[in-house]
Formats: structure tokens, sequence, C-alpha cells
């Protein structure tokens, strides 16, 4: 009996040994990606200000290895879709992500990394209040409470910023209004159909529609900039090693979500903001007034109970649905409801995996 009771409690050490380290992972790959960025595109560090082109590096980087790693099936098997449900769903996603990384890039070159995280936490903002213009999330009151303490936080951030750049928070702003409409088409044309993307699968169906949409501004607005810079020289290891970063990032979602959940990812990537915001003070930096911190703190409070509100309602889901389960001729309405709460709880995505 104790050797089995040992057993049981090495398996459950290793268990949780490991989500750690998934976790740990993803804070390393995650808080990385976007310190890289911010290296490249502004104009005091590597000053290669082009968010477009990095974006499309990284589109044309990512839809070339996840196209690799879905046709030798090896790794992970490609969702089944008809050409009308990929025009119908997949290229609206394409656009909106697309649109999305770019004005998120772009904001580094104005922002501090400090202040872009804060500016993120109105994620679960904008993700419900454009779910009740669509009819996919029901208003109440309680929760758009919730989400007016959030507005407030960073409002009160924003006044605090000591280098607040209009441009900048416009760019981010609309960054997160087309990042939180992507999440909820996502449920609307893809979920609603029983189509469910891992990282690499969205890469492969996703990134090539981006690239195609992100083109278009490209030529108008960078290709003819580039072009007169003769002085510039590709640099490969740069951007190769960006590049990878970017890819390794999706990975690692794959991994924290499948071997955990998304709502541990969504606790890591408030982990992981807390340690941005001190990275970017105390090693770039960058100016973090009081009232900046205190800002955040209040938003950081009103995204922390949303989370544990989904929590709850995903408990109670789970909950329902065993009590139909265990029912001869129970009513099968809740099945497919848990993966929606799941999406929900990950509304919250700190930051683009571009």
């Amino acid at each position: 009996m104790s050797s089995g009771g040992g057993s049981l409690s090495d398996g459950v050490i290793k268990k949780i040994i490991l989500s750690y380290t998934y976790v740990a992972i993803w804070i390393f790959l995650s808080f990385t990606v976007i310190v890289y960025n911010k290296y490249i595109l502004d104009r005091k560090m590597y000053n290669w200000p082009f968010p477009i082109s990095l974006t499309m590096i990284h589109m044309m980087f990512c839809s070339s290895l996840a196209y690799f790693l879905v046709k030798i099936g090896k790794f992970v098997e490609p969702v089944v879709m008809s050409k009308e449900v990929y025009l119908s769903s997949v290229v609206p996603i394409g656009a909106l992500y697309a649109v999305s990384l770019w004005l998120s890039n772009s904001a580094y070159i104005y922002l501090s990394v400090s202040f872009i995280q804060m500016l993120k936490a109105l994620m679960p903002v904008a993700v419900y209040s454009i779910g009740v213009l669509l009819k996919k999330e029901s208003f109440k009151s309680q929760i758009m409470a919730n989400m007016l303490s959030i507005s407030v936080g960073v409002a009160v951030a924003a006044y605090g910023e000591a280098k607040f750049d209009v441009w900048g928070v416009t760019l981010q702003l609309g960054a997160v209004a087309f990042e939180a409409t992507r999440l909820v088409l996502i449920q609307i044309l893809l979920t609603s159909k029983g189509i469910s993307f891992n990282p690499i699968t969205s890469l492969y169906y996703v990134a090539p529609c981006c690239l195609v949409f992100l083109s278009i501004p490209w030529m108008i607005v960078e290709y003819p900039i580039l072009m007169k810079s003769s002085s510039f020289e590709f640099d490969w290891f740069i951007f190769g090693t960006n590049s990878v970063c970017a890819f390794a990032l999706n990975l690692a979602v794959f991994l924290l979500v499948g071997k955990t959940s998304a709502l541990t990812m969504n606790v890591a990537g408030v982990v992981k903001d807390w340690l941005l915001i001190a990275f970017s003070w105390s090693v770039i930096k960058d100016t973090v007034t009081p009232i900046n911190l205190f800002g955040y703190g209040l938003a950081f409070l009103g995204v922390a109970y949303y989370n544990h509100s989904k929590l709850q309602a995903l408990k109670a889901n789970e909950a329902q649905k065993k009590v139909a389960l265990a029912q001869p001729h129970g009513d099968d309405h809740e099945q497919g409801r848990l993966l929606e709460d799941i999406r929900d709880i990950d509304a919250r995505r700190p930051d683009n995996q571009s």
C-alpha cells in the first residue's frame, strides 16, 4: 500500500513539475517575443520601424513551418474544411488578425513595453462589448460594472503615463478592438460549426491569408521606403531568431493549454505582465510612475474577478453536464458548451502571437 501511495505521490509531483515547466516556457517565450519586437522596431534600439514587414516575415516563416508539420502528419492533423467554410470563416478572421498584428506591432514604435501591457488589460472589456453587440453575449449589469472597473483602472494608468503618445495609444486600442472582434468571430464562425484550431492548424490556415492581407498596406506604406533605403541589409540572424521565437511561442501555447488549461495560461499571462513591467522599468529604463501602477492594479483586480467569474461558470457547466450524462434520457443541450467557456476564459489573451 505504501509503495502504491508513494507511486501516486510521485505521479502528482511529476505532473506539478511539468505544469510549472510549461508555464515557465510560455512566459519566457512570450516575454522574449514582446521584448525582441520592441528591440527591432524601436527607433532608439535596432531602429527598423517597419511593423508590417516584420509581421509578414513572421507569417511567412510560421506558415511555412506549419505547412511542413501538417503535411508530414506526425505531429498534427489538418482540419477538414470546405472551400466555402474557408472563404466565409477563415478569410475574415485572417483579415482581422492581419490588422490586429499590424497595429499591435506598430504601437511598439511609440509606447513603452510596460504601458502597452497595461492597455492590453482592456481585452476582456472589448471581447464582452463586441460579444454583446453581435448578440453572442447577453448584457448583464454586474459584468458591465466589472468591465467599467477595468476601464477605469486602465484610464488611471494612462493618466499617469510619463510618455503618453496619442497615436501610439490609438494604434494599441485599435489592435485590441480588432483582436477582440477576431476572438468573437472565431466563436461565431468556427466553434458553432464544430471547427477548432490548435496553434499549428491556425497558422496553417490563417497565416497565408493574413500574409495576403498584409501585403496590401505593405505595398503602399513600407515598400517604397524600403526601396529608397539602399543602406539596409537583411540581418538573417536577427530576423531568423525573432521568427523562430514567434513560432516557438505558438508551440508553447499548444503545450500550455493542451497539458494544463486556458485558465492556467491566463494566470501565467498576469505574472508575465508584471514581469514585463518590472523589466521595462529596471532594464529598458522606461518610466513607470506610481499612478501607472495604481491604475494597472485596479485593472488587474477587475481582470482577476472576471477570470474568477468565468471559472465558476465553467465549473457549473461541467457539473450540469455530468448530471445530464448520468440521466438515461437527459438533455444534451449543454454538450459543446465547455469549449466555448474555455475560449471565453482565454479571451484576455495577453499578447498577439505573430
